[in-house]
């Protein structure tokens, strides 16, 4: 018997042996599961600092709550709700817009913010091996979706005024995305110029950003009837205050968002929770404050305009939430940390041709006479 113990011990101790060197050639060929990771160069957000009474003008979220009539829904919701998978095809929120927008339900896809929807039309749109186009100074998260989807791309100088050309749009290309009014410039390209680029690339998907066209711009969306292969996204981070539901969506023909649909519902079928989809049907029902909320953040982008040129600083003509402005003296690196020690917050990119900018995101009155009376201090 005492032979026996020995033996299944020695029997353990070899197969403790055996696990302990598989280990080791394990950890030896670490670096393999490394060599087949995806990499790539994430987005890099605008700051969310949490500190108290800060002057928070750097990421174009909307200053007022979201209307009352959203407030009041979610004091009222049956949190008990919350066990079940929701409405994977948002129903509510899909037939709400489409009424609003008087489109069919059939052409309108939600997304959870308009980044997914985006992210998802670059999966399901861009696929034919060409490069995909869009602006040189343009939204950020383009070219990260392009690397992360394996999208070739080429991007097309703005002109010395940030104006779109067109004809650089007439090159073959496998799709075509840019935002109007655009980002970070806030210029807007009118109606015509939206359908010369969307007639020349007839063969391929043309997206237009609209994520701040609530702001003084005119929407391309008429010319979803004209034209299958355009895409209109928007979103509710902006004009709706709605930024921490993320909510976005697009519209488009029929034929565009069924495809939409396949990718989506072999990607996630419940990528939009509950609350996000009747809180955001409620936020479209009450157009009357819609309306009033930009028409104030239109109100003061003007007033703020006017004295930005007499502290000397110059910009284009914004129609967004924001302002993009350089000083004609002052450098903007110096501006940006400036106003960051005094706990306002506005966003800098050291970029090239945009590096002397800042882009400053219209807050309250109270909020922009605050930054204004530094700056008068400042400069």
């Amino acid at each position: 018997m005492a032979e026996g113990r020995r033996g299944e011990g020695h029997s353990a101790f070899g197969e403790a042996a055996g696990l302990f060197k598989g280990r080791n050639r394990k950890a030896e060929n670490t670096v393999s599961w490394e060599q087949n990771v995806r990499k790539a160069v994430p987005y890099v957000a605008g700051e969310q600092p949490r500190k108290p009474d800060i002057i928070k003008l750097n990421t174009n979220e909307c200053p007022y709550p979201p209307a009352p009539g959203v407030k009041k829904l979610a004091e009222e919701l049956d949190w008990n709700t919350l066990r079940l998978y929701p409405d994977s095809h948002s129903t509510i929120l899909v037939e709400t817009l489409a009424e609003y927008y008087r489109v069919k339900p059939e052409q309108v896809f939600v997304g959870v913010g308009s980044d997914d929807v985006l992210s998802m039309a670059f999966m399901t749109f861009f696929n034919s091996g060409r490069p995909i186009l869009f602006p040189d100074v343009t939204y950020s998260f383009y070219d990260v979706w392009a690397d992360l989807h394996r999208i070739p791309y080429r991007t097309c100088p703005l002109d010395d005024n940030w104006r779109i050309r067109p004809e650089d749009y007439r090159q073959p290309n496998g799709g075509v995305i840019f935002p109007n009014p655009n980002a970070p410039t806030g210029l807007e390209e009118s109606l015509e110029t939206v359908e010369e680029i969307v007639l020349a690339n007839r063969d391929a998907v043309v997206i237009v950003d609209e994520a701040y066209v609530d702001f003084g711009g005119t929407s391309a969306l008429p010319l979803v009837e004209k034209y299958d292969n355009l895409l209109i996204v928007q979103t509710f981070s902006k004009s709706r205050a709605m930024a921490g539901l993320r909510i976005g969506f697009c519209i488009g023909s029929e034929k565009l968002i069924r495809y939409l649909n396949d990718v989506k519902f072999s990607f996630n079928s419940y990528t939009m929770n509950l609350p996000s989809q009747l809180l955001g049907a409620e936020a479209v029902r009450d157009d009357r404050y819609f309306r009033e909320t930009t028409s104030k953040i239109v109100a003061t982008r003007e007033y703020v305009k006017e004295e930005l040129k007499r502290l000397g600083f110059i910009f284009p003509d914004s129609r967004a939430n924001f302002i993009f402005a350089a000083h004609e003296t002052v450098p903007a690196g110096q501006i940006f940390r400036a106003l960051r020690e005094a706990d306002i917050y506005v966003r800098h990119w050291d970029k090239p041709r945009i590096g002397n900018y800042l882009r400053i995101t219209i807050g309250t009155d109270r909020e922009m006479d605050r930054l204004l009376d530094f700056l008068k201090d400042f400069l």
